[in-house]
């Protein structure tokens, strides 16, 4: 078995975060329960690990256990010491550009959310505070560009996807960056990867020299999902609820290519939110798209969906199977159609502010215990939002168990999750859960794959 190479050296930024107060330096070394180095130094190595093709984060934690990051302030400001980190950040001894920009990134948002948010202006709601607290997060990542029409497009799908259906991601990145559109996804490798890199290809020939791609993540999920180099706007939300909010805030429009579990559960999140009421008028452009060969796939989508939540759901979204270049030019249609509407309406175009997200649905992170697990509320007897984010917080579940290190951990020490409901609902779970563990979308060593989860039919 080939050694893992590993390199010890120090890193600086280069254009910001030069200074660190003490305070700041000390909660980063603080080992403790309430200090972020643990989460600090996960989150680092998970960005010195690009590339990576293990998506089990306890696994990675362990092939890095002598990985370690040291604060200090020098005499010409801020440096990072690494010891033993993945050799594969380094080109003969110096740090990838893109890698040392990512891994300030992660510093600048975990002191951020730590040291600024959390409050709550009493002319606020609940809501409205959660919603706010991410604005703030954005804006500080400078995410938030104002004066320019709505064209930032994020993309959800698997990173556990076959060859076919990467190239095909890669050729909508395309078609979106030669219509001018910058991309935003969860920053990981497979269909996160594949229309970033379609798109910097296409900003090339259109000589677009600044394109954005976006990566959103959040620590629970970024040592299992290393962001890929292509990334140049990397943004770490502090749980994967606000992480969904912050994609359909400041996203304009959203194309879902193949999946697992983690796409079913944002495709339930974003339908959720748009089967509200008060968003029904809203414009949001949605499009399930793959090659041909996935037509099948999305027929198993559309069935769960309509099974689930109804026809009502059905017609929020549209299915492009084989087809790029429709993708892009259906989305460029929706695109301006969200412009029309802000402007209309006096809305901004940097921040999706009138889209109403439920606060105790889906802005209350969902812990996947058990307990919680086993006491979801999936039966019919409610509205098809509501029912949405049930379904949604079960396949959150299964996301943790599957590759998250304290659902491993869990999973381990109480075997696998329960759910129970309708009969009519827990079968058509079970065929969609089948179905992804049949087409290999649940991990990417599914050689191994044991099922987190177990349906009460």
């Amino acid at each position: 078995m080939t050694a893992i190479q590993r390199v010890t050296t120090s890193v600086t930024p280069e254009h910001n975060l030069d200074t660190l107060s003490q305070y700041e330096i000390d909660r980063l070394q603080d080992k403790s329960q309430t200090g972020l180095y643990r989460v600090f130094r996960k989150c680092a190595l998970a960005v010195l690990n690009c590339g990576s093709e293990v998506d089990d984060s306890r696994e990675v934690m362990e092939m890095y256990r002598d990985f370690d990051i040291r604060i200090s302030q020098k005499h010409r400001g801020l440096q990072l010491d690494l010891v033993d980190a993945p050799a594969s950040a380094f080109v003969d001894g110096q740090i990838i550009t893109g890698i040392r920009e990512n891994l300030f990134s992660v510093l600048r948002d975990l002191l951020y959310v730590g040291d600024e948010l959390g409050f709550n202006d009493q002319h606020l709601s609940p809501s409205q505070a959660i919603t706010n607290e991410i604005f703030h997060v954005l804006r500080h990542a400078d995410a938030i560009t104002p004066r320019i029409k709505p064209n930032l497009v994020v993309c959800w799908g698997g990173h556990s996807i076959n060859r076919e259906e990467y190239k095909y991601t890669k050729n909508v990145g395309y078609e979106l960056g030669l219509r001018g559109f910058d991309i935003c996804t969860g920053c990981g490798p497979g269909a996160m990867k594949g229309p970033m890199k379609g798109a910097t290809i296409a900003h090339a020939k259109q000589r677009n020299f600044s394109g954005r791609y976006v990566g959103i993540s959040e620590p629970g999920i970024i040592a299992a999902e290393s962001p890929n180099p292509i990334v140049n706007e990397l943004i770490v939300m502090p749980d994967i609820e606000k992480r969904l909010e912050a994609f359909v805030r400041l996203g304009h429009g959203i194309i879902v290519f193949p999946g697992g579990a983690g796409t079913a559960e944002e495709i339930l999140y974003i339908l959720g939110v748009l089967l509200h009421e008060r968003n029904r008028e809203l414009p949001f452009p949605l499009i399930f798209t793959g090659p041909e060969s996935a037509a099948a796939y999305f027929q198993t989508i559309d069935r769960f969906i309509r099974d689930t939540l109804g026809d009502s759901a059905a017609r929020r979204y549209r299915i492009i199977t084989g087809d790029a270049a429709e993708v892009a030019r259906q989305m460029r249609q929706g695109m301006a159609d969200v412009t029309d509407y802000r402007k209309a309406t006096g809305e901004s175009f940097h921040f999706n502010w009138p889209l109403h997200i439920d606060y105790e649905l889906f802005q209350q992170p969902f812990e996947p215990t058990h307990a919680n697990m086993a006491k979801l509320d999936l039966h019919r007897d409610q509205p098809n939002f509501e029912l949405a984010a049930n379904l949604r917080r079960g396949l959150s579940g299964i996301v943790a168990g599957n590759v998250k290190e304290s659902g491993i951990q869990a999973i381990e020490a109480h075997g696998p999750f329960e759910l129970s409901g309708d009969a009519a609902l827990m079968r058509a779970l079970d065929r969609l859960l089948c179905s992804f563990v049949e087409q290999r979308r649940m991990k990417l060593n599914h050689a191994n794959y044991k099922p987190c989860y177990r349906i009460n039919l």
